[in-house]
């Protein structure tokens, strides 16, 4: 007989097979490989290095805090707009709900339920799915 271990191997194992997974590390290849991509995510983080240096000095220069701060959000905007990006922020997004997917079905089975039968219900609540302070799903 399996055990749990060698099963959650096995299941992931499907998971490195299954479409969502392949288009996920296809997506990640590609972003890899777009150099003015990797450029702008580059300048971005140098931004976001200079805006915590200044945050973190005594005397703040308010002027120079909004100007980095205008200048991530051009950046930021930048990247989100490349295709390349798009591409890889939709099969990441594929890839949360199933592993979103896959954990509701373990945790139903954690509370007794049949874990042939049981059903996640993945939208049915209105507080972003973050269930550490939650008071049910409706």
């Amino acid at each position: 007989m399996m055990d749990v271990i060698e099963l959650a191997r096995e299941l992931g194992a499907a998971l490195q097979k299954d479409e969502r997974y392949l288009k996920f590390k296809e997506a990640q290849k590609v972003n890899e490989e777009d150099t003015a991509l990797n450029e702008l995510i580059a300048k971005l983080q140098l931004v976001q290095l200079n805006f915590q240096h200044e945050a973190a000095k005594e005397e703040k220069d308010s002027a120079r805090l909004q100007e980095l701060d205008t200048e991530f959000g051009q950046l930021y905007n930048q990247v989100m707009a490349n295709p390349n990006m798009k591409a890889y922020e939709e099969a990441a997004g594929e890839i949360d709900e199933l592993m979103k997917y896959i954990n509701g079905i373990f945790q139903l089975c954690l509370q007794g339920e049949d874990p042939a039968t049981c059903e996640p219900h993945m939208h049915d609540h209105d507080c972003g799915g973050e269930c550490s302070t939650c008071g049910g799903c409706h």
